[in-house]
Order: C-alpha cells, then structure tokens, then sequence
C-alpha cells in the first residue's frame, strides 16, 4: 500500500493532462515518496481516457479510473478516495494551472506539523485569477472567515494534502460537484481539525474553465451558508433575527411617536425575529448533540 495517493479529477482535458501528468510523476519519483497517482476520467467526450492510457505502459505509478457518464468534480475525488488505501491523500487539476513541483512540500509539512489537511492557497507572487471572479471569491471568503471564524486566505484552491479518514467522515457533506474543496475545508476547520495554508502561484488554465460564474457563485454561497447551519447554526440565526427585531423595534418606535400606534408589520418583524431564534437555539442543540 503506498503512502501517498494523488488524484486528478479530469473532464475533457485531453491537451492538458499529459503534460501535467508526465511532470507530476517526475516530481513524485524523484521525491522518494512512496505514491501512486490516480487519475479520475469524469465520462470524457473528448480522449482524456487514451491520452492517460498512451502515458500508463511508462508510469507505472499511474492508474486509470473512468466513470461512464459525467458526474462531477466532487464525485471524481469522492472515487478517487474511495479507490486508494493510501492514507495520505492529494489532489490537483488536470489544466496545469498549480504548481505540482509543490507536492512533496505540501506532504511534509502534513506529516512535519502533524496537520490535517495542508492547502496551497494562491496567494503567491505569480497569481493568475481572472478579475471578473475576483469581486465574488473575495465576498465568498469574507462570508466564509465570519462564519467559520478562521481567516481563510483561499477558500476553493484544487491543490491540497489530506488524510484520508477525517475527509471520509465528511463524505455525507459533500455534494458531486465543484463544492468539495470548500465544503472538507470548512467542516474540519469547525471540528477544530489542523489546517495549515502555503503560498503558492497560479497559472494560467489549458483550454476552457468549466466554472459558472453566476450560478456557481449562488451555490457557493447555499454551500457555505448550509455547512455553517450544520456546524454552528447560531452564526447564522443569531444575526437574522437581531436584524428583524432591530428593523421591528426602529419601526416600531417612530410608528408610536408619530401616534400611529404599534401597527402590524413592527408585531410581524419582532413575532418572526423571536421565531428564527428559537430555530436557531434548537439547531445549535440539533448540531451539539451530533
């Protein structure tokens, strides 16, 4: 059983994944790492199968995985961890966007500091984000550090060291697509798991990006918020309802001084902050007890 397991999850990326999988096995054997790297064919249209199939006779390290019918990103390495015995486990992309050459680092100071995942956040000096997805990570990032707690500097990177058991008992979390990396983050950072961010630079992509701009942005932002309600649900009811009793309470106020009398809607804004705090005392119970 090898040590350490790569995954790369790959959907119709026939032009970029023989280099990066030629370069990462490079960097993996002369490591000394005990590894295999498995490759995850997401129902390709495109060859991805027989471009890793025509690199596999001289990669012995290398493995082939195929789903018949696209699944998504989540259920890629969802497979991936099912399939490996490895109990350190990393993944990367298939465009040649992250600087693999970092792997072995990032599988050292897993083991060094004793962590639990180990995340490369694209933060480093050479960073090729399109601007038009800067403005949404930032107030995903922000919303996710407020809910969590944590001072996240890169939410989603595709480029992480983990093992393998805590990721596992998460698996009810996730869902099958893009939301795994966000999703495993969040919920070890709330059970107080040991996660440690390196700097690392981010390249340009090969061939077209399979992100959503606006209708992944929304998800993101479903995902985060119900991660938060599952962990600590007060971050979320807590602030609701002091808004609406606020908002009633304000209303209120100016409705009486102007002898208007209390009126209905400051009632119904008070009646439904009481409500949504009560929801929320009994899903932090809900969630304490779990």
């Amino acid at each position: 059983m090898a040590d350490f397991c790569l995954i790369i999850p790959a959907y119709n990326e026939a032009h970029g994944i023989g280099p990066v999988l030629d370069a990462v096995a490079d960097v993996m054997q002369a490591s000394g790492i005990d590894h295999e790297i498995l490759v995850i064919d997401d129902g390709s249209t495109d060859g991805t199968a027989d471009a890793v199939k025509a690199i596999l006779a001289q990669r012995p390290t290398v493995r082939l995985v195929t789903h018949p019918v696209n699944r998504g990103y989540g259920a890629s390495i969802k497979t991936g961890v099912r399939t490996t015995h490895a109990p350190v486990v990393a993944i990367t992309d298939a465009d040649g966007t992250y600087p693999n050459e970092v792997l072995p680092d990032l599988y050292r100071r897993l083991v060094d500091e004793q962590a639990d995942m180990v995340v490369g956040s694209r933060t480093g000096e050479n960073v090729h984000i399109p601007l038009v997805r800067r403005p949404a990570k930032a107030f995903l990032r922000g919303l996710a550090n407020y809910l969590s707690g944590h001072k996240i500097p890169d939410l989603n990177s595709g480029l992480r060291v983990f093992r393998r058991e805590p990721i596992e008992e998460n698996f009810n979390l996730v869902s099958d697509g893009f939301s795994f990396t966000t999703t495993t983050l969040l919920a070890l950072l709330a059970r107080n798991k040991r996660v440690v961010f390196v700097p690392i630079d981010y390249h340009k992509r090969t061939g077209s990006s399979k992100i959503r701009p606006i209708a992944d942005t929304f998800n993101f932002i479903v995902l985060i918020l119900r991660v938060s309600v599952y962990f600590e649900p007060l971050k979320v009811f807590l602030p609701t309802a002091g808004a609406l009793a606020l908002a009633g309470t304000i209303w209120g106020v100016r409705q009486i001084m102007a002898d208007a009398g209390l009126g209905e809607a400051p009632v119904l804004l008070l009646v439904s902050a009481l409500q949504i705090l009560l929801v929320g005392l009994i899903a932090d119970m809900i969630s304490r007890k779990n």
